[in-house]
């Protein structure tokens, strides 16, 4: 069987692809991967063939020289591991915590397939791009894409785990409208501060149900709070069944994550996203323009959010929903090719090359 790692690390945004890529590859393929410690925390404490190599962020600073040094001990960390375990092919997510396996497998000659799931080619693969033999995107018009390696390409339908093409509606137990709140591991505190008093403006109109992720250090004052207000609330930090709470919701407000939005996309549930004014290279705003180009959410800017703007939006949605069954008629357009084993399929005749 042939030998594959997957590396990854940092943020979900980055770790759940490469679950849902090992998902698909296992049947044919002995996955292995790299993380830093801080993508460990999306890892099963069962998963076998884990190598942590924890990368640090390089910036101009009198810390310069160890991290350098460091990088390099990474590096031989990770050709070491290469060679023993027999790997004949690295996958990267992209982000710079791949630098050392990338390396590694470059001057072992091992081909390098890269995966980009945002809209906008992120720096690590940028780099990473010279090196490798393809890179797996959601589309060919990524920006700051190089025009010279458009040969590399190869085009899927967004990544989501294979429970979600599994799913069977459920008709749900109860009247209330039910949003599902959440910023990912980036920018929870924003949506706190200011969602939270919507939702009792909303709540004297409408009765609805709120689930949210907040900070683990906030779950119990959040819940206070709709408790306090006679909210119907589900508090949270970190969901490992978080298809579930999908599942459960009638509308999202989201960051713009590029897996995020598959999934929420994919189950037909419109939403409204507010991209993460920090991302890099404001992928997240490219990702969120995506769907909303094709009539299936809307867009807001969070420098100038407000709450009363906010409360506006959303109190005409649930007046006149309308607007939501053009959405998820919309949603239902872009997501009826969109299978499992079409993407099986694809990936293996990917990772399959010599």
């Amino acid at each position: 069987m042939k030998k594959i790692l997957i590396t990854t690390g940092g943020t979900g945004g980055h770790v759940i692809p490469a679950k849902i890529i090992e998902e698909h590859l296992r049947g044919n393929f002995e996955i292995h991967f790299s993380s830093d410690d801080r993508g460990l925390k999306y890892f099963s404490s069962k998963t076998k063939n884990i190598i942590v190599l924890d990368t640090p962020k390089f910036n101009i600073s009198l810390s310069f020289p160890f991290k350098l040094l460091k990088l390099i001990y990474l590096i031989l960390q990770a050709r070491i591991y290469l060679k023993k375990n027999n790997i004949e092919k690295v996958i990267s997510i992209g982000g710079y915590m791949s630098l050392p396996v990338i390396l590694a497998a470059k001057s072992l000659s091992i081909n390098i397939f890269l995966f980009e799931p945002n809209l906008v080619l992120g720096r690590g693969n940028r780099f990473f791009l010279n090196f490798s033999k393809k890179i797996v995107c959601y589309s060919n018009k990524l920006s700051l894409f190089p025009k010279e390696h458009l040969n590399k390409i190869e085009l899927i339908k967004p990544l989501i785990f294979k429970a979600l093409y599994e799913f069977k509606k459920i008709e749900k137990q109860e009247n209330k409208f039910c949003f599902l709140i959440f910023g990912g591991s980036q920018g929870a505190i924003f949506f706190d501060e200011l969602i939270k008093e919507v939702m009792i403006e909303i709540s004297s109109n409408f009765p609805i149900k709120v689930i949210q992720q907040t900070r683990e250090d906030n779950i119990e004052k959040l819940r206070r709070f709709y408790k306090a207000n006679n909210i119907d609330s589900k508090i949270f930090s970190f969901e490992k069944n978080f298809i579930d709470l999908i599942k459960m919701s009638d509308f999202c407000i989201s960051r713009a994550g590029a897996t995020s939005l598959a999934e929420i996309s994919f189950l037909n549930k419109p939403f409204i996203a507010i991209p993460l004014p920090s991302s890099m290279d404001d992928h997240q705003k490219k990702n969120a323009e995506f769907y909303e180009e094709m009539g299936c959410c809307w867009v807001l800017d969070q420098k100038d959010l407000t709450k009363e703007k906010l409360l506006n939006i959303l109190l005409k949605i649930l007046k006149d929903k309308s607007q939501l069954t053009i959405k998820k008629s919309n949603l239902e357009k872009l997501n009826y090719k969109n299978s499992w084993n079409d993407i099986n399929h694809k990936l293996q005749k990917i990772f399959n090359e010599n």
